[in-house]
């Protein structure tokens, strides 16, 4: 822990804030229990193609986005505590049909609504925070959630992998238990923070009225976007496809392979703080360009390993891209957006997440399927080197160059 800001932990909080990072953590646990081993489980119960599969995940992408959009303004009008109940209920309801669901239909159906329940808690307590915790607070406040979510990451692989050798009903029930008393833990111990003040200052009457147009319309941060869209599809392939790709091209099961994505959200929660003090001094976008090489490096591992100890080795290398970029990418976001459309901008920027989950599997498992299984990688590898390039060149953008030196120096 002493990578991590001794004020990070030394920092007052309401106590309610820690009610939020312990529900987070169990909340990402009980998900990764099942989540990186479902495509492994669909591939082998339904025995289709690994196109038809990753269209799943384009469902559930899509599932999820109409969800974001739907809750976030509901969220803002009729209270954070509400969906933070409901979500984790329906969510386990979900993974217990996952339990005996054996058609295509099936698991279309249950994917979709289980990504979509599951935005409920992260959407919720995101708005609590924000309610209670001071401006000056919340970078750190934030932090903390990141860590809870990595954790929880790390630990729910390790522990589902051993789980589904035993069997998957019984993965897919541990994981709905631990939704269910998330839900009653959030019932019981959480208060609503959207108070009359708050909930006049999203009123449609006070708003600006300026819709997504002005952002749309904004070559600077749509250019980004898009060159960043290129990293997430890359990014994308190793969440979705890696599991079924080391099982059944080198035998590695799913407890060995829950090590290797457990060992990604365990470098995010030791070394994200130290990297971060490392990256600021210098200009966005360099640093930026120099991630997505850290990602094609281990892309390119994936497409030429064999054994456990290659797939180990490129998980850490990407992570590393990782490390450099997500704080990176987030302040310049910020930096870039009006004051009075912050939110907006944010949100577009989040559902490149989400985009390039619905993409990048669907081209890599058609790619896999048409000419050879390596070829996955060898996509994401060349997507990450054009987000490299990509990166380099909107850096010489006269925009961006002045938003990146405003950066630099409050940095």
């Amino acid at each position: 822990m002493t990578l991590l800001p001794r004020r990070l932990f030394a920092q007052r909080y309401p106590r309610q804030m820690w009610v939020l990072f312990w529900g987070t953590l169990i909340s990402i646990t009980g998900q990764s229990l099942v989540w990186p081993f479902l495509t492994i489980h669909i591939r082998q119960q339904l025995g289709v193609p690994l196109t038809q599969i990753t269209l799943l995940f384009t469902l559930q992408s899509l599932g999820t986005m109409a969800a974001t959009a739907a809750l976030g303004p509901a969220v803002d009008r009729f209270g954070r505590k509400w969906v933070m109940v409901i979500g984790p209920l329906i969510s386990a309801g979900a993974q217990i049909m996952m339990a005996g669901a054996d058609t295509y239909a099936a698991w279309a159906v249950l994917l979709v609504l289980y990504a979509s329940a599951g935005v409920g808690f992260s959407l919720g307590s995101q708005a609590m925070i924000a309610d209670m915790i001071p401006p000056e607070q919340r970078t750190e406040a934030y932090a903390l959630m990141r860590m809870a979510s990595n954790s929880g990451i790390a630990v729910g692989p390790a522990i589902g992998g051993f789980i589904i050798t035993l069997s998957y009903a019984i993965s897919f029930l541990t994981a709905a238990t631990i939704q269910i008393g998330l839900g009653l833990t959030a019932l019981l111990l959480l208060r609503e923070t959207l108070t009359d003040e708050i909930r006049q200052r999203h009123s449609p009457a006070r708003g600006t009225g300026r819709g997504y147009g002005p952002l749309f319309r904004d070559s600077a941060f749509m250019s980004f976007w898009g060159v960043y869209l290129l990293l997430e599809m890359a990014a994308s392939l190793v969440f979705t496809l890696l599991s079924v790709y080391v099982k059944e091209q080198y035998r590695i099961p799913e407890n060995q392979f829950g090590f290797i994505i457990g060992t990604n959200a365990v470098m995010v929660v030791l070394f994200q703080y130290a990297v971060t003090r490392i990256t600021r001094r210098y200009r966005p976008l360099s640093v930026m360009a120099v991630s997505a090489l850290f990602y094609a490096g281990g892309l390119a591992i994936f497409a030429t390993g064999q054994v456990f100890l290659a797939f180990w080795v490129g998980i850490v290398i990407m992570t590393i891209g990782e490390l450099i970029i997500a704080p990176t990418a987030t302040t310049l976001v910020a930096a870039l957006a009006p004051a009075d459309m912050r939110g907006r901008y944010m949100g577009v920027y989040g559902l490149s997440y989400r985009i390039g989950g619905g993409i990048g599997p669907v081209i890599g498992g058609w790619l896999g399927d048409r000419f050879l299984p390596a070829a996955i990688w060898y996509f994401g590898t060349a997507a990450s080197l054009l987000a490299a390039g990509g990166f380099a060149w909107l850096s010489r953008g006269r925009t961006i160059r002045q938003t990146e030196e405003e950066t630099a120096r409050a940095a």
